[in-house]
């Protein structure tokens, strides 16, 4: 058995049982992959995956157990490496981000300014994604970190660590009838046409929840995964869009009035994510602190150390996290 047997068998099972796909990826020959699939094949005495042909269709019983062992043997290697090059040069390496819209372009540029002053030989690279995207990108190890609020625990191998409460503001035209009112209520909102993010991003569930509660069903003119993209619609008219309050420039969005709103709506919580069980360098510590102070070495280590996902709550059960 050969660890170039069990990285060909993972990826390929991350590129949806398509070998061409997955010898494009790992720069080498399709025969080359299907035949060391079959070499481990032959060695364990059990198929690995279920054929059509020259195809794969499917993974067998037996297949994803040990497709899933081979994912963990390879990110202890990833991991045996990452520790190899930390003694070699802590200021040398690379750090993958996944990442929503919301976060890459309204809260990550100054702490991405600060860490690439402080890590000049780090290759930064970002991702962006849906929350559930991201979320991935990080369980199967193309990602070193995910920050995001939606999604971040459907998948059981990763760690969430609190970063910063939010809100929303209603972003409407000046002179809008809105900006007239004592006090911005639900029912109020209701009554226009809502340009808002889509199901699954940026804390929409909270903004959900608060009209459910209240027996509103207001209309969705558009929704999107872009709070630029809901600015644009609110000022070509189509109605009035709530978006997290960091997404408004007053400098910027001059042309736009932001309504405060978290009167109104649950405040939602960014988080950090990271794998279970993974090596983490100096550099990523360091980054994460500059992202939320709070979390320095020690606690960053206690809660990828604590299994259970109440007594890690429980761990920052006293943090007072800023509000954004």
């Amino acid at each position: 058995m050969k660890l170039q047997q069990l990285r060909y068998i993972w990826e390929v099972t991350q590129h949806e049982l398509n070998v061409s796909t997955t010898a494009e990826r790992l720069f080498t020959s399709q025969p080359g992959i299907s035949k060391q699939i079959r070499l481990l094949e032959e060695e364990l005495g059990i198929d690995i995956f279920v054929r059509s042909g020259k195809h794969f269709t499917d993974l067998t019983p037996a297949g994803r157990m040990i497709v899933a062992m081979a994912g963990e043997i390879l990110t202890r290697v990833h991991d045996i490496r990452e520790v190899a090059a930390e003694h070699l040069n802590q200021d040398v390496g690379e750090l993958s981000i996944a990442t929503t819209h919301t976060q890459a372009r309204y809260a990550l540029p100054p702490v991405i300014q600060q860490f690439m002053t402080r890590y000049p030989r780090i290759k930064l690279t970002i991702h962006q994604g849906t929350p559930a995207q991201i979320a991935e990108e990080v369980s199967r190890g193309r990602a070193d970190l995910a920050i995001a609020t939606e999604a971040t625990d459907l998948f059981e191998n990763l760690v969430t660590l609190p970063c910063y409460q939010w809100n929303r503001s209603v972003l409407v035209p000046r002179g809008h009838p809105l900006t007239e009112l004592d006090g911005l209520t639900l029912e109020a909102i209701a009554q226009y046409p809502i340009v808002t993010y889509t199901f699954g991003f940026t804390g929409r569930s909270q903004l959900d929840q608060a009209f459910e509660k209240a027996g509103l069903h207001p209309q969705l003119a558009l929704t999107a995964v872009d709070a630029d993209v809901i600015k644009t619609y609110v000022r070509l008219g189509l109605g009035i869009g709530i978006v997290a309050h960091m997404a408004y420039d007053p400098a910027v969005d001059t042309d736009l009035t932001a309504l405060e709103a978290s009167h109104l709506f649950a405040p939602s919580i960014t988080k950090v994510v990271l794998r279970k069980n993974m090596y983490l360098r100096e550099y990523l510590y360091d980054f994460v602190r500059m992202f939320a102070p709070h979390l320095g070495h020690e606690l960053m280590d206690k809660a990828m150390n604590t299994h259970d996902s109440q007594a890690r709550a429980a761990l920052f059960r006293d943090v007072s996290l800023p509000l954004h």
